[in-house]
């Protein structure tokens, strides 16, 4: 075997066992030869492994004799020390701040951030003790509040080796600089200079991350204003962004009938992967706050038969309750940001993005969760509603940019938007729109992302088409997105099934009476589901872009735009349509 190390003494690890970019990786290392270096590696890529490959060389050079992670969470911390096991480095992921020096037999330890920050000084004694390699894990949390990144740089600005990673390259504020990385100016700004970086396309040409499937979800959402207006708007129908805001809250109500529809796609998407070569594959549902991931997990119960697991951030077992998941054949787990960032859930293949939170760096760590790649043939869906900010994320994905993670704002009387928010405090939700009172939803597939570009239903998909869902390559962008649009039906029925099943109407009593308004909201859904459809169609037939047969239809039948119709006038545009074909 070829040693890249210098001087006569042996490679101390199977160079085999790495990927191409960890190798090259370790070369950029022992080339740079300085205390600082900072790796960006898009998530899933495996800047775990990298990092202990090279712990272990620089013990066997004698060049440290400790190893210390600084992580953002404590189940990462069991997962460090877990992996380090498994290239014989013994860490402690129990220390805390009350204990003295490193236990006799373990060659360091794994702590968090916010250990580090309460008690900065028995870092540093235990640092200074010995030569020391400090790992500083998704290194921008040092910039989570002033008192973090002043903490760490106090703990740790004397040891002998310090390795920076990070999954999301970011910018900052020159008075909010990160200890420990280079910038370069941009503007106002600084920019986040790595040593060594690969991103998500180099991942993907490598054939390290799974190709991701973009589906998303449009649908039309009612709400009352705070005027005692009922307001309906489309998700895709980009208008202003506070009725934007407000129909994006509106479908992410669980009473609503967009989520259902959206997890029962997913759980077809599990079903389809576990059938074609995948038989552990599960989806994990992003919700935003607890009392919304609890509502998800009952409809999850109640669509697929199974109970999720639910995985809430203030719950003390919820490390344990991951780690459950991971080994699991559990289908899903709804989560309230425990699995956004880091967590190694690798069977987990899809991801419902029922969350308004929507800056670049948790949607880039969230995606990560599922795109870490086991075999060639692995693919990963993420479920999004269909609009712009989520949708522009989505698109940049293939893009490998150095400035995805936004600084915080400077003041709180910044003018800022619903949706220009970075990533929210319990008390400035994303979703705090002016006072509205949430009515219902309806679900229908709009298109799929595919190398940056939306992708909208053409033809039918025959029957054998159709077993190739799960199989990346097989299917085009067009097939794919025709067979999704194609079981939205089947898919609105078996909500409805579920929903009926699970009424709170006792043997033998009434059914529950439907209001007139509720009818007429039902009618005109499923109208303006078949005119989309009639769209889809046309469209395909005549290769004229949707937006375009859309506008004809207007012309040929005025009035408002289809979420705003009447059933009546949706009636009339479905009988010209069906002239037209």
């Amino acid at each position: 075997m070829t040693s890249l190390a210098s001087g006569p003494a042996a490679e101390p690890i199977d160079l085999g066992r790495l990927r191409p970019w960890q190798r090259k990786a370790l070369a950029a290392y022992d080339e740079a030869n300085r205390s600082d270096f900072l790796v960006t590696a898009t998530p899933g890529a495996g800047k775990t492994t990298f990092a202990l490959a090279l712990a272990v060389r620089l013990m066997h050079r004698r060049v440290v004799d400790r190893v210390i992670v600084v992580c953002p969470t404590d189940h990462l911390r069991t997962q460090w020390a877990d992996a380090a096991a498994g290239f014989g480095i013994v860490l402690d992921p129990k220390m805390t701040n009350a204990q003295g020096p490193v236990p006799d037999g373990a060659q360091g330890y794994v702590t968090t951030y916010a250990q580090v920050a309460m008690k900065p000084a028995i870092h540093t004694a235990r640092a200074r003790r010995k030569r020391t390699l400090v790992i500083l894990d998704e290194i921008h949390h040092a910039g989570d509040g002033l008192s973090w990144g002043v903490a760490v740089a106090e703990a740790f600005d004397e040891v002998h080796r310090r390795l920076s990673l990070t999954g999301t390259p970011f910018r900052t504020r020159s008075e909010e600089r990160i200890p420990f990385v280079n910038y370069e100016t941009d503007g106002d700004l600084l920019l986040s200079k790595a040593d060594f970086a690969y991103g998500y396309r180099s991942a993907l040409e490598d054939n390290v991350v799974r190709p991701v499937v973009f589906a998303a979800y449009t649908g039309v959402s009612r709400w009352r204003n705070s005027a005692g207006e009922v307001i309906a708007a489309s998700l895709s129908d980009f208008g202003t962004r506070s009725v934007e805001a407000a129909a994006w809250k509106t479908a992410l109500d669980p009473a609503g009938g967009w989520v259902p529809h959206v997890i029962a796609a997913m759980d077809e998407r599990i079903t389809h992967l576990r059938e074609s070569g995948m038989p552990d594959a599960a989806g994990l549902v992003l919700a935003s706050d607890q009392d919304d991931a609890r509502a998800y997990a009952e409809i999850v119960r109640r669509i697929t038969g199974q109970k999720p697991a639910l995985i809430l951030s203030d719950d003390p077992k919820a490390s344990k309750k991951i780690e459950a998941f991971r080994v699991s054949d559990q289908r899903m787990a709804v989560c309230v940001r425990m699995i956004s960032e880091g967590v190694d859930v690798p069977r987990a293949a899809c991801l419902a993005w029922m969350t308004s939170y929507r800056t670049p760096l948790f949607f880039a760590q969230a995606v990560g969760r599922v795109v870490r790649s086991r075999a060639p043939h692995e693919s990963a869906t993420v479920f999004l509603p269909a609009v712009r900010p989520l949708l522009t994320l989505a698109a940049e994905m293939e893009v490998d940019r150095n400035f995805v993670m936004m600084p915080p704002p400077k003041t709180e009387a910044e003018d800022q938007g619903a949706l220009d928010l970075p990533e929210p405090k319990v008390e400035d939700h994303p979703d705090s729109v002016p006072a509205m009172e949430t009515l219902d939803s309806d679900a229908e597939f709009a298109h799929i992302l595919h190398s940056g570009r939306a992708v909208t239903a053409g033809r039918a998909v025959s029957d054998d088409e159709q077993a190739y869902l799960g199989l990346p390559g097989l299917l085009t962008a067009e097939q794919t997105a025709s067979l999704l649009a194609q079981r939205d039906t089947a898919l609105r029925r078996r909500v409805h099934e579920a929903a009926q099943e699970n009424l709170p109407v006792s043997i033998g009593g009434p059914v529950p009476e439907v209001s007139a308004a509720q009818a007429g909201w039902r009618a005109a859904a499923e109208l303006r589901r078949e005119v989309n459809s009639l769209v889809s169609q046309l469209a395909a037939r005549t290769g004229t872009p949707h937006a375009q047969v859309h506008t004809q239809l207007r012309q040929a039948v005025p009035g408002p735009a289809s979420a705003s119709a009447s059933a009546e006038l949706l009636e009339k545009r479905r009988e010209y349509l069906l002239g037209r074909l």
